[in-house]
């Protein structure tokens, strides 16, 4: 994940490692990997978001608490959240906001 960031960083883009059926709630560990990166791209003008919410704004509520991670340049990350702000799918709005309430589902 370290080489990725730095290569969007360089070069611009965005890195994207969303949720999916298999990890509903992501696979990046959110104090290890998607925290620290994000405020890293966050601090050099960039954007980092789970899909509906920034990454930043996930309390931590278990050591090894998982979410999806899409970070990258401003308006790379803008265009990728219209996309799930158009998404009627109820069921990812409900996990996104069980995120930033600091519930944890399995």
């Amino acid at each position: 994940m370290v080489g990725d960031v730095h290569r969007t960083l360089l070069y611009g883009g965005i890195f994207a490692y969303p949720a999916d059926e298999k990890n509903k709630n992501g696979k990046l560990r959110l104090l290890y990997e998607g925290a620290p990166m994000s405020f890293l791209v966050e601090q050099a003008g960039g954007k980092s978001i789970t899909g509906h919410s920034r990454v930043m704004d996930i309390p931590p509520v278990a050591v090894h608490q998982r979410v999806p991670v899409i970070l990258g340049s401003a308006e790379d990350v803008d265009e990728c959240y219209g996309y799930f702000d158009r998404c009627d799918d109820p069921v990812l709005r409900e996990r996104c906001e069980q995120r930033l309430a600091g519930v944890v589902s399995a």
